[in-house]
């Protein structure tokens, strides 16, 4: 079916057109005028909306991407790593655990043994410093006993961790090359891609050397994936598959915006739904690499949310469902200092427009500590502005970490203090406090009785934990009977145990 416009001048009738060419001088003075008064109040396209545009004729579809290629791939490394693991092999029945019960680990008479094997993973990296600084996933060198990095002119070398970070699965590595300094890509801004955008997708694939796919972004600010803490991704069609983790992602302008890190497959290949990790999240986690610490600083809001539903907004009476409703403040945190308040819907962060609570605790951990955050809030209906001083979670109480002791069933867990930076660290609410399992000992009552690290201990015979002096008190005397109240998650389970 054609698109063409039909000649309305040829539909006319004759009359009309003879109408037409008597009047045609004055009104062509009057259409020019016309045009240049309306040049006057409409915009052209800035210069970044003009380099977006559609192929003009079929010479320029047969454009390639190679000279762009040729730049960006010296700049994407393989990374090899190799870890060894014990294994038990030996008799099944030996190895049973109704056995283990009565007769110990050495049950078996020798039958059992363990052996050492080398297990081997690879993925990718990118190249982010002339010195050797390189970024890649923390699943690829996750306890991994040797991590060698391979460039693209096939030389290797043993890399250096630098820094790590489960909660954003990426990690900072080095290479020491001497004095020559390596081919790497510019960080780019993550937060100015759009859907549609061009992109390249470089690394790895099943270790069949480096390879480049094209693509679109087809997404971003992609939440609800469940990767990692912080979600907010870049979705793209460009073909990633094991092995490209820790890869590419590079625009036209030869810059990195995202770090390839996951795909939605059935079948482990790609189906064209790719995920890559903003390079502005990449960018706090080599900053705080630079500055030699052992973890990622990142900025505290002190308040507890959660998205705004259909039924909460019908509630407070908005248009639609939108923003974050703020449901707790931590005193004196900067959320109170700011004057955010419970039920405050905050729905935008310095402009740009957040709908659910990953994307606002996003906007927030690609600052850095010591800058200020705008925030538009609205309160009984009206509009307000508010500004937050980014400072890191406070360890306040201190940890005071303690291996419980005694005849308790919670011996040999080891406890700390709930503050917001452990927490924080521990990945859950910042706004908990009470007593929380760092570790619990092999063979001890606390591993018998189940518990694992993260479980608050709520209350032991009847008595609120406060703190783990006040804990480490409450168990060391013996009882007959032990009644003890544990968290997990959003669980509550009261135990009572025979002493």
């Amino acid at each position: 079916m054609s698109t063409k416009r039909p000649d309305r001048r040829s539909a006319r009738p004759a009359p009309a057109r003879a109408s037409a060419r008597r009047g045609g001088g004055a009104r062509l003075c009057l259409a020019v005028f016309a045009a240049v008064l309306l040049g006057l109040f409409v915009s052209f396209p800035s210069a970044e909306a003009a380099e977006r545009r559609l192929p003009k004729d079929a010479r320029e579809i047969r454009l390639s991407f190679a000279p762009l290629v040729k730049e960006v791939s010296p700049a994407v490394v393989n990374i090899y790593t190799r870890r060894v693991v014990e294994q038990v092999v030996g008799s099944s029945l030996f190895s049973d655990p109704f056995f283990k019960q009565f007769f110990g680990e050495g049950f078996g008479f020798g039958e059992r043994r363990r052996v050492r094997k080398r297990q081997n993973s690879l993925g990718s990296g990118v190249v982010v410093g002339a010195a050797g600084l390189i970024v890649t996933n923390q699943h690829v060198i996750a306890g991994a006993d040797e991590i060698i990095v391979a460039l693209s002119d096939r030389r290797e070398f043993e890399a250096k961790l630098v820094l790590d970070d489960e909660r954003t699965d990426l990690a900072v590595l080095r290479i020491d090359t001497g004095n020559e300094d390596l081919p790497y890509l510019d960080l780019g801004d993550s937060d100015s891609l759009e859907v549609g955008d061009l992109v390249l997708a470089i690394g790895n694939p099943f270790n069949v050397g480096q390879t480049v796919t094209s693509g679109i972004v087809s997404a971003t600010a992609r939440t609800g994936v469940g990767i990692t803490d912080f979600q907010s991704f870049i979705q793209t069609d460009a073909a990633i598959n094991p092995g490209n983790s820790g890869g590419a992602l590079v625009t036209m302008d030869g810059k990195i915006v995202g770090i390839n890190t996951a795909i939605f497959s059935k079948s482990g290949g790609s189906h064209g739904i790719g995920f890559a990790i903003p390079v502005n999240m990449v960018r706090v986690v080599m900053e705080s690499a630079r500055q030699g610490l052992d973890h990622v600083m990142r900025p505290w809001l002190g308040a507890a949310t959660q998205a705004v539903t259909a039924e909460i907004a019908s509630t407070l009476e908005l248009e639609r469902p939108t923003g974050v409703l703020i449901r707790a403040v931590h005193p004196g945190g900067p959320a109170d200092k700011a004057g955010l308040m419970v039920g405050d819907i905050v729905t935008a962060v310095d402009q740009r427009a957040v709908d659910d609570p990953d994307e606002l605790e996003y906007r927030f951990g690609t600052r850095v500590v010591g800058g200020k955050l705008d925030l538009t809030v609205l309160r009984d209906g009206r509009e307000l502005a508010r500004t937050v001083s980014l400072r890191k979670a406070p360890e306040d109480p201190p940890r005071d970490d303690r291996e419980l002791e005694g005849a308790s069933p919670l011996a040999g867990a080891t406890v700390a203090n709930l503050s917001p930076a452990l927490a924080e660290a521990l990945g859950i609410d910042t706004l908990l406090t009470g007593v929380v399992v760092l570790d619990v000992a092999w063979r001890s009552p606390a591993r018998r009785l189940k518990l694992r690290p993260g479980d608050r201990i709520l209350r032991v015979n009847g008595t609120e934990v406060t703190d783990t002096k006040q804990l480490a008190g409450l168990v060391r005397s013996r009882q007959r009977e032990w009644q003890l109240s544990v968290k997990r998650g959003r669980k509550v389970f009261n135990l009572v145990v025979q002493g």
